[in-house]
């Protein structure tokens, strides 16, 4: 199962949020998503945890709790979206029902 921790703090580390996990069960992996310039935390992460009765009880305990001076907001991840395709004009032009069909012709 996929968890969404978020509001972490700068000073959290992979291996700091994994211990705390691990306290509920086996950890696959932790993710951090960093800035795409400056490299810093953007104070959300995520993590791993095979067993799903593991993972829901790692969220009920840990959500709210202060870690590293941030309560953290823990919660099952969602799917990730591709926004390309959802926003893009270019996706929204490029592969529009119509002009799949003046490419490609009408199939059935």
């Amino acid at each position: 199962m996929n968890i969404y921790v978020g509001n972490i703090s700068k000073r959290t580390t992979e291996e700091s949020i994994r211990k705390v996990f691990e306290l509920f069960g086996q950890v696959d992996g932790v993710t951090f998503i960093h800035d795409k310039y400056t490299h810093e935390l953007r104070g959300f992460g995520f993590v791993e945890m095979p067993a799903k009765a593991e993972a829901n009880n790692a969220i009920k305990k840990i959500s709210g709790k202060d870690v590293d001076g941030n309560k953290w907001i823990v919660n099952e991840a969602g799917e990730r979206r591709n926004k390309f395709f959802k926003k893009s004009w270019f996706a929204k032009t490029f592969f529009s029902e119509r002009r799949i069909k003046l490419v490609y012709g009408h199939f059935n």
